[in-house]
């Protein structure tokens, strides 16, 4: 019985100290990540953007991927998505609704309270409020890539599941997968990167004047 006893403890002290371990091992690839693509100066990311939602009936390919880009320079960011343009430039938010020729203007960066990942926030986000696990390591297209599970400690949060696939070699994000509470998918997949380019502070400064000739609604 004893015996039974001291292999079971045995057991368990084992498991844990290998799920800590895979768990340091994941934050140790986030924190190479985060470091690697920190020292760029500015950063050019396209990607493309795919929805689903298995109880809703919408399967992942149903649509096109929706197409975007953002440019990154330390806490400031250009975002062009769905044909809007949201442009922070490290004191205001300005968000240009091209379809409606309307522009809203707020101090500050967008709160991540619901815990959607903001531009201003991927190398970081991870940082607070999440557990760690090793996933899988994948060839795709002839790259290593490796992914890892973030699952929130809150758990009342909106996003239940964060995947992120990392390149196994550069150390780049390839790809960001949330899963919401309410059962949808949303993957993110890096489709171009560039770092360091030409890009001076005044392309996040909103020039007001020119939208004012374009008879832009500004509130």
């Amino acid at each position: 019985m004893m015996k039974k006893i001291a292999i079971f403890f045995l057991s368990i002290f084992l498991t844990t100290v290998t799920f800590s371990q895979n768990s340091e091992k994941a934050k140790s690839i986030l924190d190479e990540v985060s470091t690697k693509m920190g020292v760029y100066k500015n950063m050019s990311i396209s990607f493309s953007q795919t929805l689903s939602n298995e109880d809703a009936g919408i399967n992942e390919g149903d649509e096109p991927p929706i197409r975007g880009k953002i440019i990154i320079k330390g806490e400031k960011y250009s975002l062009n998505y769905l044909g809007n343009i949201f442009s922070f430039d490290g004191k205001q938010l300005v968000v240009i609704n091209n379809d409606e020729k309307e522009i809203n203007i707020t101090d500050g960066d967008i709160e991540g309270d619901d815990g959607f990942i903001y531009p201003s926030k991927l190398l970081t986000f991870y940082k607070e409020g999440y557990n760690f696990e090793m996933g899988a390591l994948k060839n795709i297209n002839g790259r290593k890539i490796q992914y890892i599970t973030l699952n929130p400690i809150d758990s009342n949060s909106d996003i239940v599941k964060v995947e992120l696939a990392v390149d196994a070699k550069t150390k780049h994000i390839y790809k960001l997968i949330q899963v919401g509470a309410n059962g949808s998918k949303t993957t993110f997949t890096i489709t171009d990167f560039k770092g360091n380019q030409p890009i001076n502070d005044s392309f996040f400064t909103f020039n007001k004047e020119k939208y004012k000739k374009l008879n832009y609604t500004i509130d």
